[in-house]
């Protein structure tokens, strides 16, 4: 169930290469042309750790020891997120009410962006398929900076209360943000001076956020994704939850090895939405099986042959989206 020589080996690689990139831009400072692409290589870098590493790590999946899973789950505190409320808001409440809207937070965009045909339909969102790309660099920032605040402070994730937290995942909410900060804004700043530092910092957190946005936007709100809705009264879902996690979910690229290596196995989606502990780098050979299935019990298995058809499918459910009534 768990990862191998090859996962530790990339998480290993990854992290390497990204010390490597942050101690080079802040301790040797290199001419500026050099300096933007390794910051734009460093937001891919980012989002790769995640795609990899944290993911994995914060499913229990990455190793069969679970102090090396903490660990693995805990890079997502150093680059500047809480793991506890990436559990409570990916892990329990993502994976539990997937594309539901009112309880799935990954589709609450509002009201910049109209992402289920329940949520209402603003002026602005006619012209959302060419704006969203924008709002994606912006993720990486609000999450850390503004997101797991309001969490934090509201004890809300969209419409679902947070449990108490412990005096441990207080520490360890308020550490890993002090650590984020004295790491990529105040050091940094002493080091390079306040407008190399801005520069730098806003050019990787957006090729972040955009990298992070895509795959995970990807993986369900496309075209061929469902957006389910309970029932009125019973409040109860059409499907039981295997074939939920089937149609609301999406695969891409699944025959590109270099894809899937650097997403982490995420466009596997459909297979990682069945088997959230089982380590990505299973999910090649656990498609084969999913797919057998589906075609058996005539369930619509949704994947798309290419990224850029991915995308296509997503700009084109935005669009359907923002004119739609």
């Amino acid at each position: 169930m768990t990862g191998n020589f090859s996962l530790l080996f990339k998480a290993v690689l990854l992290v390497s290469i990204m010390v490597a990139l942050y101690v080079h831009l802040v301790f040797f400072t290199p001419p500026t042309g050099w300096a933007l692409l390794e910051c734009a290589l460093l937001g891919c870098v980012i989002a790769a750790i995640g795609f990899n590493v944290m993911h994995d790590g914060a499913h229990g999946s990455f190793s069969r020891y679970p102090w090396m899973n903490r660990m693995a789950a805990y890079t997502l505190g150093v680059l500047g997120g809480s793991p506890y409320m990436w559990n409570s808001k990916h892990n329990l409440i993502h994976h539990t009410y997937t594309n539901i809207e009112g309880h799935d937070d990954d589709i609450n965009i509002q009201p910049w962006m109209r992402m289920t045909p329940d949520q209402p339909k603003h002026p602005l969102h006619r012209y959302q398929h060419f704006y969203f790309w924008a709002l994606y660099c912006m993720l990486y920032t609000s999450w850390i900076f503004a997101m797991d605040y309001q969490k934090y402070f509201t004890r809300q994730i969209g419409a679902i209360g947070l449990k108490p937290m412990s005096t441990s995942e207080h520490v360890s909410f308020w550490g890993f943000k002090v650590l984020n900060l004295l790491l990529y804004v105040v050091l940094p700043i002493y080091m390079v001076g306040f407008l190399p530092w801005f520069a730098g910092f806003m050019l990787s957190t957006a090729v972040a956020g955009l990298v992070l946005s895509m795959v995970f936007q990807l993986a369900h709100t496309v075209e061929d994704a469902a957006f389910p809705v309970p029932h009125a009264t019973t409040g109860k879902l059409e499907d039981e939850w295997a074939i939920h996690q089937v149609r609301t979910t999406a695969n891409f690229a699944t025959d590109n090895k270099v894809v899937s290596w650097l997403v982490g196995g995420l466009n596997f989606q459909i297979e990682h939405h069945l088997f959230p502990k089982i380590s990505h780098v299973h999910y090649p050979a656990i498609s084969k099986i999913v797919q057998q299935v589906c075609d058996e019990f005539d369930v619509k298995y949704n994947n798309y042959r290419h990224t850029r058809s991915a995308i296509a499918s997503h700009v084109g459910y935005l669009r359907q989206m923002g004119r739609a009534a």
